[in-house]
């Protein structure tokens, strides 16, 4: 619940708050004016728009459909121009710089190795440059006074037949960047079962992986990727909302896969504004996220694409804090939640929460009771003023 003791977090303050990002596409997150860059330096002629800001706003509008196939239809301009070694660097490296300088602490950003190889390059190469752009991000990132940490997802595309092999590649970059596995693309038609091969190898391999599932499609997407896959963690899972009966006089009930989730603290990459432009919400409102943090799931908030989205770490809970007058308290959790969910090693992950977390939420608290004060006083003081 809403903590009692703070108030709502100021635009600033969202800021400045330590995030953490787990469900972030790199090629859904470029910058406009980098599009339009590596459009020229290969000669692309597809995009809509070669003005930066005009076609940021067709790219929001064209994702704002309503519908995930049209909304993955947007990325054939960014994969277009993600197809060199050099323009993987800079976009991954440019990627570390923004989120960081949003307040993203730790971010997981995945990718398809497999869309990137149209100009020549090989899986690894790919692999390669991202990593290398990420840490050069990182270096900027700190010269800037921001320190952030980026690890990479290697997502298999589910309407391919590939998810094997970006598996063993995710698992041979394990110990050089690469967090775990994914697979996306669209669910309607194409089970997470269909790479099962994929899922049995990485947990023979002791390997972390994620899966989208519960977006487009419904509980049938949920209940394969872990009863079947047994991924770690839920990319979206919102439709989970769809076994969760809210009575007239508010009694919840939860189904036995709601309960699951929820009692195995499984984790939901929620990404609330994706969701509206996908249908798989009406507005923040109405997103079952609210419902959710009231019935204690393990929910993070993320990006998924801030292109396409028109959005970051700091939108999306400037939105939450709106709708549902969240707390600084409120997005720890939320942050803690995800850190506790990350693909490293648990100690790593309990040195982000005890020495960069909580700390921060803990200064940014301190500044609204210091500014508390100071209304109380000037408030007495213009009183005693006035009695004069």
């Amino acid at each position: 619940m809403t903590s009692e003791t703070t108030s709502q977090p100021t635009p600033d303050q969202i800021r400045r708050a330590p995030k953490v990002l787990l469900h972030d596409h790199l090629d859904g997150g470029l910058r406009p004016g980098t599009v339009v860059d590596l459009a020229r330096e290969i000669g692309y002629t597809g995009l809509p728009e070669t003005d930066p800001d005009k076609l940021g706003v067709w790219f929001r509008e064209a994702a704002d459909s309503g519908s995930l196939e049209r909304y993955l239809e947007t990325f054939a301009h960014t994969c277009a121009v993600m197809q060199t070694r050099e323009a993987l660097v800079r976009v991954a490296a440019e990627c570390a710089e923004d989120l960081a300088e949003d307040g993203v602490v730790y971010a997981e950003v995945r990718y398809a190795p497999e869309q990137h190889l149209e100009r020549g390059l090989s899986l690894e190469e790919v692999v390669e440059a991202v990593n290398e752009g990420f840490r050069e991000g990182e270096r900027r990132a700190k010269a800037n006074g921001h320190r952030i940490r980026v690890g990479a997802l290697l997502t298999a595309m589910r309407h391919a037949a590939r998810a094997l092999e970006i598996a063993e590649l995710a698992n041979r970059y394990r110990d050089t960047g690469v967090a775990g596995f994914d697979i996306a693309g669209a669910e309607a038609g194409f089970p997470p079962t269909r790479h099962l091969d994929a899922f049995e190898y990485l947990k023979r391999e002791n390997n972390h992986f994620t899966i989208h599932a519960g977006e487009a499609f419904g509980l049938p997407s949920i209940w394969q990727a872990l009863q079947w896959c047994g991924a770690d963690r839920l990319g979206h899972g919102v439709r989970i909302i769809d076994d969760i009966q809210v009575a007239e006089d508010g009694t919840v009930t939860l189904g036995r896969l709601a309960s699951y989730v929820r009692d195995k603290r499984i984790p939901l990459e929620m990404c609330p504004t994706s969701n509206l432009q996908t249908a798989a919400a009406s507005s923040y409102e109405d997103h079952p996220i609210g419902l959710l943090r009231k019935l204690h799931f393990r929910l993070t908030v993320n990006t998924d694409n801030r292109l396409m989205s028109g959005t970051s770490m700091s939108v999306e809970f400037e939105h939450l804090v709106k709708a549902f007058s969240y707390s600084l308290d409120d997005m720890q959790w939320f942050t803690v939640n995800a850190m506790k969910s990350a693909f490293i090693p648990f100690d790593e992950r309990l040195a982000m929460i005890n020495d960069v977390i909580k700390p921060g939420y803990a200064e940014l608290r301190s500044e609204w009771l210091f500014r508390q004060t100071a209304a109380e006083t000037a408030v007495t003081s213009n009183s005693g003023s006035t009695e004069g």
